[in-house]
């Protein structure tokens, strides 16, 4: 089972879960990052250092975020692999607290 980033991610894409992920599965697009269900060893060391909320287990994951698994699954084969924190988005807390962002998510 692999962990899932959700909606609050977009438009904020902290990076502190990128550098406590021992196996490198974070992959980055222009506003939002992904876990790559087959690299993800599901140690759930990422959750608790999102400061957003934004990162699930794949069977904790809310009703209303259930699209983010094949999200997750298809943007981490097109996307270009994380490993180290960077900078969040610079109008991100701005974002922080707005829901229902998924037709702000940049997938190219």
């Amino acid at each position: 089972m692999a962990f899932v980033v959700s909606d609050p991610c977009i438009k904020c894409k902290h990076t502190d879960c990128v550098e406590v992920c021992p196996v490198d599965c974070f992959y980055e697009g222009p506003n939002f990052l992904v876990i790559n269900p087959d690299e993800c060893i599901d140690c759930a060391l990422c959750e608790p250092e999102c400061p957003v909320d934004a990162i699930f287990s794949e069977d904790e994951l809310p009703e209303d975020q259930q699209e983010y698994l094949e999200l997750n699954a298809e943007l981490s084969q097109k996307w270009e692999n994380i490993t180290e924190k960077t900078d969040p988005m610079p109008d991100h807390e701005e974002w922080t607290n707005v829901k229902g962002k998924r037709e702000h998510l940049e997938e190219d």
